[in-house]
């Protein structure tokens, strides 16, 4: 049997971060991650669509997942982003806008509007912030692929039951491992913990009628994203930015990245039904049309042009996820106050946070509050 102090479960922001709080106090721990790769919801890619293993090598990274912060509202996340030595800069958000109300009348241009305060985005995405907090880890401690289906509570510590989840075709590959720990911080949605993990003894009533009742952020959403040599629109007045009625993109930004290619992405207005039911070729037709009624022929043709549809994500979306609005939660209780496992078992994912539910700079705020509180 493996053994550890405290197990993490989940290498999205909030676990990874986690790790590094306890690493710092050279406090033991395991990282368990069910997917092939870190991050969870932040997703970075190349300009083909492909994952980013390392950072370094590209800044030509675009974000499948959260894109912005805003470290003055946000000051947690911005120190952390400048402990890391990470670069920043600010959303693209100059000249007019564009806005489309009906398929039957061309779009008007208007004039555009700043945020406040500013977006920022970080150099080589958003995974560069994961990538950072990775490098600073024991490897050795990070497992992916590791999928937690159990945790069960014994007298003297608590036994995780992990699948191993094949990289391939070969299911020869699937095994089980245990593992036992003192105690447990769970870095993934509410809901998916209440659904995917069996807790033996079962977790009180309304902690589980809470967590299952947590809508998870980003889980009905998709992004569609062009990319192109150079960002026309601007040449012509244009931030890039579009608001539109007429499916299916609704919410349009500039997501060009510093010295390199230039790009736009939407936010998918269709019900995730609905873009199951349509193949991806005829999605993203459609979605290039669409560009091209908004910022002219030069949109016709990307270098390159890709989407991510989170509802098909399984270590994302629930069926009850799906059917969901897509708004910001509202925080859930992180843990129980009575039973066995109430002074052992912590929420830590970013719709645990207080400040900001579903946003990146929740999830480093859930993991330093939980970190605290666990080891107090």
């Amino acid at each position: 049997m493996n053994k550890a102090r405290i197990a993490i479960i989940g290498a999205g922001l909030s676990g990874l971060y986690a790790a590094y709080l306890l690493e710092k106090q050279g406090i033991d721990y395991v990282l368990l991650e069910s997917r092939d790769r870190i991050g969870g919801r932040i997703h970075s890619v190349a300009a083909d669509g492909q994952s980013v293993m390392d950072m370094k090598t590209s800044s030509d990274c675009f974000d499948l997942g959260p894109s912005w912060f805003w470290p003055g509202y946000q000051p947690q996340l911005g120190q952390l982003v400048e402990e890391l030595g990470l670069e920043c800069f600010a959303q693209f958000e100059d000249g007019d806008m564009v806005i489309e109300r009906s398929p039957n009348t061309a779009p008007i241009r208007m004039q555009g509007y700043v945020s406040s305060p500013t977006s920022m985005r970080l150099v080589g995405g958003m995974a560069a912030l994961t990538e950072a907090l990775y490098q600073r880890l024991d490897s050795d401690r990070v497992l992916t692929g590791h999928k937690v289906c159990q945790l069960r509570k014994t007298e003297m510590a608590i036994e995780l039951e992990v699948e191993l989840i094949a990289t391939d075709d070969d299911q020869s590959h699937h095994r089980i491992k245990t593992w036992q720990v003192s105690q447990v911080l769970l870095a993934l949605p509410p809901r998916l913990a209440e659904q995917n993990i069996e807790f033996t003894p079962a977790l009180p009533d309304d902690l589980a009628e809470q967590w299952a009742s947590t809508a998870t952020w980003m889980a009905p959403h998709a992004k569609y994203f062009a990319i192109y040599d150079t960002p026309f629109w601007r040449e012509l007045g244009l931030s890039g930015s579009a608001n539109s009625t007429v499916v299916p993109l609704t919410e349009i930004h500039d997501a060009s990245v510093v010295n390199g290619y230039a790009a736009l992405f939407g936010f998918f207005g269709v019900a995730p039904e609905v873009r199951q039911s349509v193949s991806a070729d005829e999605l993203k037709f459609h979605c290039r049309e669409q560009l091209v009624r908004l910022f002219g022929t030069q949109a016709k043709t990307p270098v390159a042009d890709f989407f991510k549809d989170w509802s098909q994500d399984e270590f994302t979306a629930t069926s009850i996820d799906v059917q969901s609005g897509g708004q910001h939660p509202h925080p859930p209780a992180s843990k129980a106050t009575t039973g066995v496992w109430q002074y052992n078992l912590i929420g830590i994912g970013s719709e645990w946070s207080r400040q900001f539910p579903g946003y990146v700079a929740g999830a480093v705020e859930a993991a330093s509050l939980g970190v605290q509180d666990l080891l107090r």
